[in-house]
């Protein structure tokens, strides 16, 4: 009872003066403690370091290993919602942007640069729904020619993370126009969007536009990824972010030929001293399937067979209409099958074009 009223000096009291001492008001208790007479000055210290242990502030509580888990999921839930990029050094981008690139007909790459003030006003803005809020890439599907007759259509919201700035998206039905959203979906079907990006068309499966498979290429066919990726295109302002983007990482200009290589400007400074030199050739693919074990030939030319019975053919293309049989035969000849393929090539060369510096 003395420790828990604070009595002071209550381990060298006697019975009588520990009675006493519960008996009187707390403030008596205090001043009578600190005149007792008979206290020795060893006892007087004693009680003032227990007094000062008794009222210090309570000892730090140790948490459960139920919390423990609990801090540990919301940490890891804050990490995992949270979209700002930052830099190497730590510091929080200053940039707001998505970027979207074809990598082949059923591959897109995004990539987004967001800064921490995006990311607050997102939870501002969501309030209460931020805590059940997902990041998402939205992937809208876009029809129509002209900014006029343009629509956009939602296909999927992709789940993303924090922790990244690029995510790969699968689509389908190439040839394909599509541009991506990206923000934050609450479990009511509200989307907050932070940024949007460029549109992009994807090319037609087996098409010459596409890039290799395993995307390793990219400096290597930057100009042909700009252009896929609708840098070209005048009606859509996603192509400047795409152009500064590749110019940050590739080091080097993106563009027209004259800026790629030498800058605005520089046809007037340099002058022409050369001619220009143009040709074009083409050349035609032929691919398609048969029978394991089958005899195919094109133009009386024996095709061999890859597995599954694949095959591949390159030909020249001549300025002119040519008839191409296709003949493929069982192993033993008893069976045969003929397909004509009938090919033209027309190509028209225009009158050469001199502009005038400065136009």
């Amino acid at each position: 009872m003395a420790k828990q009223r604070g009595i002071s000096g209550w381990h060298s009291m006697r019975k009588d003066q520990l009675v006493s001492a519960l008996a009187q008001p707390k403030n008596d208790r205090k001043s009578k403690a600190t005149m007792r007479p008979d206290k020795p000055e060893s006892a007087t210290r004693r009680a003032t370091s227990k007094q000062t242990a008794d009222t210090a502030a309570p000892p730090k509580k140790r948490l459960t290993a139920v919390q423990r888990r609990i801090r540990k999921a919301n940490a890891q839930r804050d990490r995992m919602q949270d979209l700002a990029t930052d830099t190497p050094n730590g510091a929080s981008s200053s940039a707001e942007r998505v970027v979207l690139m074809v990598r082949d007909p059923y591959w897109l790459h995004a990539f987004w640069e967001l800064p921490t003030s995006s990311v607050e006003r997102a939870k501002a803005a969501l309030a209460e729904n931020w805590h059940g809020s997902r990041p998402v890439l939205r992937l809208l599907q876009v029809t129509g020619l002209s900014e006029a007759t343009r629509t956009e259509l939602v296909v999927r919201e992709i789940d993303i993370h924090g922790g990244v700035n690029n995510w790969y998206i699968d689509v389908q039905d190439p040839p394909a126009s599509f541009r991506v959203e990206i923000g934050y979906s609450t479990g009511s079907g509200r989307f907050y969007g932070l940024a949007r990006s460029n549109c992009v068309s994807t090319p037609k499966s087996g098409s010459p536009d596409m890039i290799d498979g395993n995307w390793e290429d990219v400096v290597k066919n930057s100009d042909k990824i700009y252009a896929m990726s609708g840098g070209y295109s005048s009606s859509d302002s996603g192509g400047a972010e795409l152009q500064e983007l590749l110019e940050e990482r590739l080091r080097r200009p993106i563009g027209s030929p004259m800026v790629t290589r030498f800058g605005q400007g520089a046809e007037a400074v340099l002058g022409r001293n050369e001619d220009l030199m143009f040709s074009v050739d083409v050349e035609v693919v032929v691919f398609g399937v048969a029978s394991s074990g089958s005899y195919v030939t094109m133009s009386g030319e024996p095709v061999k067979l890859g597995p599954g019975g694949s095959f591949a053919a390159r030909m020249s293309m001549p300025n002119r209409r040519q008839v191409i049989p296709l003949v493929a035969s069982t192993r033993d000849g008893v069976e045969e099958q003929t397909i004509i393929l009938a090919l033209e090539r027309n190509t028209k060369f225009l009158e050469p074009k001199i502009r005038e510096i400065g136009q």
